[in-house]
């Protein structure tokens, strides 16, 4: 049965520690409450799709791991959240990806991720896995895998007639070919920064100008993610300020891949675009009050809850 939401992305295990204050340069810190979760960018969003999804939306993951302990457990999880992971192939050139995750007290972390297995796949891979597209209404990229074989998958998404949605994280410059392939572009504001040459310490200030600058790259569409402040819409039809709900955040790991999950399965399930940003503001809002990636993801029934209540 074709999956509406496909998936090529990164598979990680994440050690995760609780820190008081994230370490600087030289700096030894005490930590505590060491987890080990499943992660990864694209396994994130798989989850979140399929956790999140009605059982008419199918979420498949196309990616790859290595012949080790934690290939099985990435795995599995995805399962457990209903996601199809037969595209998810084992490699004995590279380990199972993996990432190191300092969380302070305010919930904000600091990752370096090992990508292993994660770049092990090629450009020349995707036209043996061109099936995992077939039939599916959104297609989910982001950038822990080589930037060749993104590439080459969104073209090959949109040659089956895939809407691509593409998170550039972590963040690089892109080339304008690959984001004329994009569909939706999901920068947080730091990335947005980077896309457009200037300070990725520096704050959006008028998100109705980044996000059109960022459509002029190519894109046809921008969704802006601006933290506390929600997100901002633009495919130059329409826009869209979407407010953020008012949360404690504990861990804001995987609260953008939780956001890109809900919001295709949203549009996948022809919600209108106000309404679908609604929804991912929500998960993701629900996803911050949790340790980890994706243990922290919600389920659908806990958010459609979530948001009866308000």
């Amino acid at each position: 049965m074709p999956a509406q939401i496909v998936v090529l992305g990164s598979l990680n295990m994440d050690f995760v520690v609780r820190v008081e204050h994230l370490p600087a340069a030289g700096e030894t810190v005490l930590g505590s409450g060491f987890q080990m979760i499943p992660g990864g960018k694209g396994a994130n969003q798989a989850c979140a799709a399929g956790r999140l999804s009605s059982r008419a939306v199918g979420t498949r993951m196309v990616g790859r791991v290595g012949y080790d302990v934690f290939a099985d457990h990435l795995k599995a999880s995805l399962a457990a959240a209903g996601v199809d992971v037969a595209y998810v192939h084992a490699t004995r050139s590279q380990p199972t990806g993996i990432a190191l995750i300092w969380v302070d007290r305010n919930g904000q972390n600091s990752i370096i991720v090992a990508s292993g297995a994660n770049h092990a796949i090629a450009a020349s891979d995707v036209e043996g896995v061109r099936a995992a597209f077939r039939g599916a209404s959104y297609a989910l990229f982001q950038l822990e895998t080589p930037l060749a074989a993104v590439a080459a998958a969104m073209k090959t998404a949109r040659e089956e007639g895939a809407k691509t949605i593409l998170d550039p994280a972590p963040a690089c410059a892109l080339p304008a070919d690959l984001l004329a392939q994009v569909d939706v572009l999901t920068p947080n504001e730091s990335e947005a920064m980077i896309l457009l040459g200037g300070d990725p310490a520096a704050a959006v200030v008028n998100p109705a100008e980044t996000a059109a600058a960022l459509r002029s790259l190519g894109p046809r569409a921008v969704i802006l993610k601006l933290g506390s402040r929600g997100c901002y819409y633009d495919d130059g039809a329409e826009t869209h300020s979407a407010p953020a709900f008012a949360v404690q955040a504990v861990d804001t790991t995987a609260a953008g891949d939780t956001f890109n999950g809900a919001f295709a399965v949203a549009m996948a399930e022809g919600q209108p675009v106000a309404e679908a940003l609604r929804f991912a503001n929500a998960a993701a809002g629900l996803s911050v009050t949790r340790m980890g990636a994706q243990a922290s993801i919600p389920t659908r029934k806990e958010t459609d809850e979530f948001l009866a209540a308000r």
